[in-house]
């Protein structure tokens, strides 16, 4: 998770809100627009989801703090705001990697490891599947974190994976990550899928080398 990303997106709502407080006489906030209000809670909440997930305990508390009964609108904001403020306290503070993140982290340096090995043994094409292979793990498991389907229903009613390119275009598409890493990701995909349908002669041993350097670090910069 590219987290400078998304501390700059809440720092950009808190700035709003910064600024809407004082055009209010009322500490509930109750002579403002209640447009200007729910728009801002409505950024709060996708930042909230986009960053943390549907079922973080940051979304779940704003949902708690919406369905509370006789409570002003300018009132939930504030409180939401002070979520807001949380969250991003906890990303400048790397308090957000979990448990699954460490353990998956583990799970795919071994594989970066063994792909490393078959490299260094002259077994380029093996290595080249496998690491392949991780880094569409890996994106799944991108896509479970912010909550973006990996199936889809197609024609016939029948639930199917959806293809990586697909898969990646959404992550960039939700901030994930950049549209350079996106162009990055199709191409180590084009790599795997040349390795995997025996297309040998398509990339060279210093390619994938490359290839798992760079699918290292971007699982490091990107856990899940």
């Amino acid at each position: 998770m590219n987290k400078e990303i998304f501390i700059t997106q809440l720092n950009k709502i808190i700035e709003e809100f910064n600024k809407t407080v004082p055009q209010s006489k009322y500490t509930d906030l109750r002579d403002l627009p209640l447009e200007k209000k729910t728009v801002l809670i409505g950024k709060c909440k996708a930042a909230v989801v986009r960053i943390s997930g549907l079922n973080s305990e940051y979304n779940k508390e704003v949902l708690r703090i919406l369905e509370k009964d006789g409570v002003m609108v300018g009132s939930r904001l504030r409180q939401i705001i002070g979520i807001i403020i949380a969250l991003k306290d906890d990303l400048e503070n790397d308090y957000l990697k979990s448990v699954a993140e460490l353990i998956h982290s583990e799970v795919f340096a071994d594989y970066l490891e063994m792909a490393s090995y078959l490299l260094s043994e002259g077994y380029k094409d093996a290595s080249a599947v496998i690491v392949g292979s991780t880094l569409e793990s890996h994106l799944k498991k991108l896509c479970d974190k912010v909550s973006i389907d990996t199936t889809f229903t197609n024609g016939k009613g029948k639930e199917v994976s959806k293809k990586a390119d697909t898969i990646n275009s959404e992550l960039a598409k939700a901030g994930v990550y950049n549209k350079m890493y996106q162009k990055q990701i199709t191409a180590w995909m084009d790599l795997k899928n040349n390795a995997a349908h025996g297309n040998y002669g398509e990339y060279e041993v210093a390619e994938v080398k490359l290839m798992i350097s760079g699918i290292n670090h971007f699982i490091i910069q990107y856990p899940a």
